[in-house]
């Protein structure tokens, strides 16, 4: 891997908070399946930054009783509810995966349920006057969504190394790995986008250290 690039230092904003001001920083984290991200996004709260995780609302606005649900219903039709009246994931990224026109009906729904709830929960960092609010977003690249923040942080391991911790930590088959990271923005998408890339190549504890350097950097 050539030379990671490095964050810039004037990049602190001023932001309206309740009671006056505060600086704080809007980071966008990103990185492909199996690069070590969760690593990075522990150490993180670990080190008390708020981490903001756009899969956790995905999952939180298509609950039980919520108007996302109802949406996803409306759409897809009642087979994709499991008997207990909630989703069943599995059925409806079944029915989207491979299917452009599916998949974009979904995001239409989801993706604006989403945003509102990333907007709340920044907000919520700010009036506590928190410095750092990290989004961690999976798809960030792949969204369009690079330009949304003031710095990018990309966890970057290889392709072939991701495939194997695939089939080797969470059980995909060769073909479903693959067809997993296809599906994705590529490793250079992702660095070239990028304002600060982690290695997740090596250790948990080598990247655990990379995340500590560059927060102590940040703050």
């Amino acid at each position: 891997m050539g030379p990671h690039k490095r964050l810039v230092v004037d990049v602190w904003v001023s932001v309206p908070a309740e009671g006056g001001h505060t600086l704080m920083l809007r980071v966008g984290l990103t990185g492909g399946i199996a690069s070590g991200k969760t690593v990075v996004t522990t150490r993180l709260r670990e080190r008390g930054v708020t981490v903001i995780d756009a899969d956790a609302l995905a999952h939180e606005v298509v609950g039980p009783g919520t108007l996302g649900l109802a949406e996803v219903v409306a759409e897809f039709g009642e087979s994709v509810l499991q008997g207990d009246g909630r989703l069943d994931r599995a059925r409806l990224a079944a029915l989207v995966f491979g299917n452009d026109a599916a998949r974009a009906k979904l995001e239409g729904i989801v993706h604006p349920l989403v945003a509102e709830g990333e907007r709340r929960l920044e907000e919520e960092a700010r009036t506590r006057g928190e410095r750092i609010v990290v989004h961690d977003i999976p798809l960030l690249i792949e969204t369009g969504q690079q330009d949304f923040f003031d710095v990018l942080l990309v966890v970057d391991a290889p392709a072939e190394l991701r495939a194997r911790r695939l089939v080797e930590s969470r059980g995909f088959t060769q073909a479903q790995a693959w067809e997993r990271i296809d599906a994705q923005a590529t490793d250079e998408q992702r660095r070239e986008a990028a304002d600060v890339v982690f290695d997740g190549s090596g250790s948990v504890e080598f990247l655990r250290q990379q995340v500590d350097d560059w927060l102590d950097h940040a703050v």
